[in-house]
């Protein structure tokens, strides 16, 4: 009999990457198949070697940390830890009743979920009707019944071309598509809740990210660094085998600037339409496609929709807001999951410059004459020269 420490082998499932063209589909199988080895290296999970067959990825792996390790890498929808045996019918049906009687307790419900692929001798139903009276009379001592609908236990099988595959399991993995499948981005990461989770997201759908934190130098703390920083490190461990480059920008001397000048209702505006400056000119250093922010409509100042606009001003580049129509609470919530919640939400001075009324409903005419005032690219220019970088 097998128990789940005896399984050798995991099913990758992936979602999106099925519906593409022969030659992206094979494109996007590699890099998915490569971003899953390194995260089991990163982890120091052992396996022998990964195979591709058509709408599966087989991990071999005996490791009881693999499937949940693999779960983590964009693309993938979910795993389940495996029994591998042939395709004899026989076989298939003995290995569902020796998981069977590993699953199902005293009068449970049970249902076989069975499908095919290939050239096999049988349907998909009689596979299921097969291997259910099997299961059925390994655990009939129990008083087992069986339920299509809403059963307890959940038995699967999956005859392939050469192979079949029986499991209980199924661990949801985060979707989307392989990292590194899109282009490079330049997120604008602060190290509050907001920033770290729109990049995130980012990742999911394949960019490679260059994290840009703005430092606001007197107007805030190491603490308030610290965090940024370590949310970057937290992303950064979603994104195994793959580089970050992070640019520490002081931006603390443009904003003392602006204030100055006696602007200070505009300063949070301002504050957001230098950062883009800035990282526009980072975009075309590192040759990336678009810049990322945390910005959700209406939750803070310089995000109602006026505010939005003006901070668009002269910005000839594409701008994302991956979170721009979800509200705190379902941020929050991707925080908690993807490990940054408890980093951003430590105590640390982020910026004393918020005026404590700031505009909310700017005028554009009115920031543009404002801002004629200064020389806004040689400030960008000033931001990017004193930018440290870093490499993770």
């Amino acid at each position: 009999m097998f128990t789940y420490m005896d399984f050798h082998c995991v099913m990758v499932r992936y979602g999106e990457i099925g519906i593409k063209s022969e030659q992206i589909r094979a494109k996007y199988e590699r890099l998915l198949i490569g971003n899953i080895e390194a995260m089991l290296r990163e982890n120091d999970i052992p396996f022998d070697d990964i195979v591709r067959e058509r709408g599966r990825i087989f991990v071999n792996s005996a490791d009881p940390r693999a499937p949940d390790a693999i779960a983590r890498v964009f693309g993938v929808v979910s795993v389940s830890p495996v029994a591998v045996t042939g395709t004899d019918i026989k076989e298939v049906r003995e290995t569902a009743a020796a998981l069977g009687r590993e699953t199902i307790g005293a009068n449970s419900s049970f249902a076989i979920r069975a499908r095919r692929t290939g050239e096999q001798p049988y349907t998909s139903q009689e596979i299921g009707r097969m291997c259910g009276d099997a299961v059925f009379e390994a655990v009939r001592e129990r008083n087992p019944r069986v339920d299509l609908s809403d059963p307890d236990h959940e038995i699967f099988v999956e005859m392939r071309e050469s192979q079949s595959y029986v499991f209980s399991k199924v661990i949801k993995g985060v979707g989307g598509m392989p990292l590194g499948s899109q282009g490079k981005m330049i997120a604008l990461v602060s190290g509050g809740i907001d920033s770290p989770v729109a990049a995130w997201l980012m990742m999911r759908r394949g960019c490679d990210l260059i994290p840009a934190f703005f430092n606001n130098g007197m107007f805030s703390d190491k603490d308030y660094t610290e965090r940024a920083m370590d949310t970057i490190k937290k992303l950064k461990a979603w994104a195994p085998g793959h580089s970050f480059k992070v640019y520490e920008v002081p931006h603390g001397d443009s904003l003392r600037e602006f204030i100055e000048k006696g602007n200070i209702k505009y300063t949070c505006v301002f504050c957001k339409h230098m950062m883009y400056k800035t990282a526009v000119e980072i975009a075309r250093r590192e040759s990336a496609h678009g810049l990322i922010t945390g910005s959700s409509l209406g939750q803070v100042a310089s995000q109602t929709s006026d505010n939005l606009m003006i901070e668009h001003y002269l910005i000839d580049f594409p701008v994302y807001h991956p979170l721009i129509g979800l509200d705190k609470n379902e941020i929050v919530e991707i925080a908690r999951k993807i490990g940054t919640y408890d980093i951003s939400v430590r105590p640390a001075t982020c910026c004393k410059a918020v005026p404590k009324h700031p505009s909310i409903h700017g005028r554009l005419e009115e920031i543009a004459r404002i801002e004629a005032e200064f020389d806004i690219r040689a400030l960008a220019e000033k931001e990017l020269s004193g930018a440290i970088v870093t490499k993770l």
